[in-house]
């Protein structure tokens, strides 16, 4: 009961710290930045543009805050 079976390659819990950095960092990129960036870094809709590359930098900022943090 203790060990937890992994789904993909990766436990339950991690896949929880997946959801949260992606939630987490979504909400922070489009209620924080969003509204402050140039339109260039504004993710415009179901398209390839650098504002889903700055939307990814953000997710992966808080996942590395939420590994580290569970780190320590």
């Amino acid at each position: 009961m203790g060990t937890q079976r992994p789904i993909l390659g990766a436990t339950p819990r991690r896949w929880l710290e997946y959801l949260i950095a992606i939630l987490l960092g979504n909400a922070i990129y489009y209620f924080s930045l969003f509204p402050h960036l140039p339109d260039s870094l504004r993710h415009q809709g179901f398209t390839m543009d650098w504002g889903v590359a700055v939307d990814f930098v953000v997710c992966v900022a808080v996942y590395g805050l939420i590994r580290l943090g569970s780190s320590l």
